[in-house]
């Protein structure tokens, strides 16, 4: 953890010397076909560094040297632009990640209703902490600021696949059949529970074929809707309609806030001159 997030000046990460070498003729290979299939998604080749960073990752299990240098050449960047993207977005791991990424939310609302002693149950559990890996490289236990789920707090994610209600004791079976290789279902979502590597290749852009899988919103998302059906609530109409109304109005609210920033401008600029005038007059 000593260089972690850490760039040299060629734009290679601090990570193991072996994951520099390069790759095997066919991993590289398919590596090409699938860049190349990303790539076409784009009017600009460069615009597809993220997908192009999570094919890496889907490969490697983490963002390896190679696989910057890789990400570099086809999209004629340099290693210290992509550096500079792979060390921004925490999703990118710079050093070598679990099979499984566990994170326990432990903002406002899920600290509140447990999440705070999920996180310490199953840190002590596995003795690790944030960011750090079990030593049969199986669980990545993270702390997450919000995983966005807040109607089913507390919420524990394994690889951004959701377990809703969750409990210390719940928690700590569930990192246990993970690390044994046991069946485990997420509450909503597919039917399995993917691999690190397996969801890098779907944030990639290459589907596996279970999004309809499982429940997409359970019953509590859901309560909003309903009481609104319930009592025929619907959102007021727009003073404005069309696309060129919307745009219009829009435009206009731009402006309002750019009239309303010079100003705070122009009155700080002035009162730091007031300010300067009267300490070199008291001089």
């Amino acid at each position: 953890m000593e260089h972690y997030g850490e760039q040299t000046a060629s734009g290679h990460l601090h990570v193991p010397a072996a994951s520099k070498e390069p790759y095997a003729d066919d991993v590289l290979a398919g590596l090409h076909t699938d860049a190349q299939a990303v790539i076409a998604r784009y009017p600009n080749a460069r615009s597809a560094l993220l997908p192009l960073l999570h094919l890496v990752q889907s490969v490697d299990g983490y963002i390896t040297g190679r696989g910057i240098t890789f990400c570099a050449d086809v999209l004629g960047l340099t290693e210290a632009e992509v550096s500079g993207v792979a060390t921004f977005y925490t999703q990118y791991k710079r050093h070598p990640n679990g099979e499984y990424t566990v994170g326990v939310c432990t903002n406002t609302l899920c600290a509140i209703m447990g999440g705070d002693q999920i996180w310490d149950a199953v840190s002590e559990h596995l003795d690790l902490g944030h960011d750090e890996t079990t030593g049969d490289g199986k669980i990545t236990l993270e702390r997450v600021e919000c995983n966005a789920a807040c109607d089913f707090a507390p919420v524990v994610m394994v690889n951004w696949e959701f377990y809703d209600n969750q409990t210390p004791e719940s928690t700590i079976a569930l990192v246990d059949d993970l690390r044994a290789g046991a069946p485990v279902r997420p509450t909503r979502g597919p039917n399995r529970q993917c691999t690190f590597k397996e969801m890098s290749r779907v944030l990639a852009g290459f589907p596996d074929g279970r999004a309809d899988e499982g429940v997409g919103a359970g019953p509590a998302t859901l309560e909003g809707l309903r009481v609104a059906h319930e009592h025929h609530w619907t959102a007021p109409p727009s003073s404005f309609s069309g696309p060129e109304a919307d745009h219009a109005d829009i435009a206009a609210d731009a402006r309002d806030e750019r009239a309303v920033v010079r100003e705070v401008a122009v009155e700080s600029l002035e009162g730091a001159r007031q300010a300067t005038d009267t300490t070199q007059a008291g001089e």
